[in-house]
C-alpha cells in the first residue's frame, strides 16, 4: 500500500455502548495489523494471516452486537444484519484478491480503504449509534 490510511479509533466512533465500544476498539486494531501487513509489503501468507485475524474478530464482534440487538428488541435489526453480511462478503472478496493476485496491490490497497475502513467507520456512525441509543433510551426511560 503507498499511501498512509488513519485506521484509528477516536471520539467520531464511540456509540456510547460500552461493550460495542471495547469491540470496535478490538476491530479498528486489528484492521490496522492487517493494513500494516499490506504496507509493509509482508507475503501473501502473512496478509492473509492477518485477514484471517480480522475475519474472526469480525464474525465474533457481529454476533455479539446481533445479540444485543435481538435481547434489547432492537426494531432495525433485520436491515443491520443484512449489513454485517454484505461486510462478510466483502472479507471473502478480499481472501479471493489475495489468492489471485502475489500479495497486496495497490487496488487492494484501494479496496481495503473503501470497503473496509469507510464502510466499518460510517456503519459505526449510523448503525451501531442507532442501536446503542436505542439500547440506552430503553435502559433509562426516565432519562428520555
Amino acid at each position: 500500500m503507498t499511501y498512509d490510511l488513519n485506521i484509528t479509533f477516536d471520539d467520531n466512533l464511540v456509540t456510547g455502548n460500552e461493550t460495542i465500544d471495547t469491540q470496535h476498539k478490538e476491530l479498528i486494531d486489528r484492521i490496522q495489523n492487517f493494513v500494516t501487513a499490506c504496507q509493509n509489503g509482508d507475503s501473501k501468507v502473512k496478509a492473509i494471516k492477518m485477514l484471517d485475524y480480522l475475519d474472526e474478530y469480525t464474525d465474533f464482534h457481529f454476533k455479539e452486537e446481533e445479540k444485543l440487538q435481538e435481547k434489547s428488541g432492537y426494531p432495525e435489526r433485520e436491515k443491520h444484519y443484512e449489513k454485517h453480511e454484505e461486510f462478510k462478503k466483502t472479507i471473502q472478496e478480499l481472501y479471493e484478491y489475495l489468492q489471485e493476485y502475489e500479495g497486496p496491490t495497490d487496488r487492494f490497497s484501494e479496496l481495503v480503504q473503501k470497503n473496509v475502513i469507510d464502510w466499518l467507520f460510517g456503519h459505526i456512525k449510523t448503525y451501531d449509534r442507532s442501536v446503542a441509543k436505542f439500547i440506552f433510551m430503553k435502559q433509562n426511560p426516565d432519562r428520555c
